[in-house]
């Protein structure tokens, strides 16, 4: 048995917001139910949804994960970039060189993301999200090659990537060294087992793969919350 990827979720102190800003960069749908709250729909073959959150937490440095968004040429890129700004994205300086083919930018709450050049040759049989870019060691991307069932499809100095059977964005990780941890994550996954699946079975197996179970103030709910070899936090949901 192995975890499904529900969600990637992100706290957030205006989710309304952030979910308006992400669909129309992705052209995703919204929508806002009593089980997922406000969350968009995949238009695509990514696989899982994007929930939004609230917050009160102030954002403390780097987010540990980004998106990576593809282009189809220079022209394409230069749209893209044009539409997050108008949606309300900025322009940000994490380091880059003047001669990267990425561009850097910022969501209206501070959420870094790329808008990947055209010739980026990783991501060439990716859809418009090409990649989950997350700071990690190698081991972690083997432990979430193993929760996920998804295979490897990178492992060279000390940079791992998985991505899904049926497709949708890769997971990579960037290898050390890792940037220091600065409280709680803006960013998680929520997993849940099969439907036919038992939580507390896929909680213990998680634990043998290098997880812990965490408390993050969540109190008397359905859902464990636990961290991953790296320490990053993530939700075990019941079956569904």
């Amino acid at each position: 048995m192995t975890s499904r990827l529900l969600a990637l979720c992100f706290d957030a102190h205006d989710p309304l917001r952030l979910a308006r800003f992400w669909a129309g960069v992705l052209d995703w749908e919204m929508t806002d139910n009593p089980q997922d709250g406000i969350a968009l729909l995949p238009s695509d073959d990514t696989g899982f949804r994007l929930r939004f959150l609230p917050t009160q937490e102030q954002k403390t440095g780097q987010n540990q994960a980004h998106f990576d968004l593809t282009s189809t040429s220079l022209e394409n890129q230069r749209q893209t970039v044009a539409r997050a700004l108008e949606l309300g994205a900025r322009h940000i300086d994490i380091g880059q060189g003047p001669d990267e083919d990425h561009v850097v930018l910022a969501d209206p709450e501070g959420n870094e993301f790329c808008v990947i050049g055209p010739d980026n040759e990783f991501l060439a049989d990716c859809g418009f999200i090409g990649a989950l870019a997350c700071d990690g060691s190698q081991g972690v991307g083997y432990f979430w090659s193993e929760a996920l069932g998804w295979p490897l499809v990178w492992d060279q100095d000390q940079e791992t990537a998985i991505r899904s059977p049926h497709g949708g964005p890769k997971i990579t990780w960037g290898g050390p060294p890792l940037m220091p941890k600065t409280g709680k994550n803006r960013l998680h996954f929520d997993i849940a087992p099969p439907a036919d699946g038992d939580q507390q079975a896929e909680v213990d197996r998680l634990l043998a793969l290098g997880a812990t179970r965490i408390d993050i103030g969540q109190g008397e709910v359905d859902w464990v919350v636990m961290a991953d070899p790296d320490g990053h936090e993530f939700c075990v949901l019941p079956p569904r």
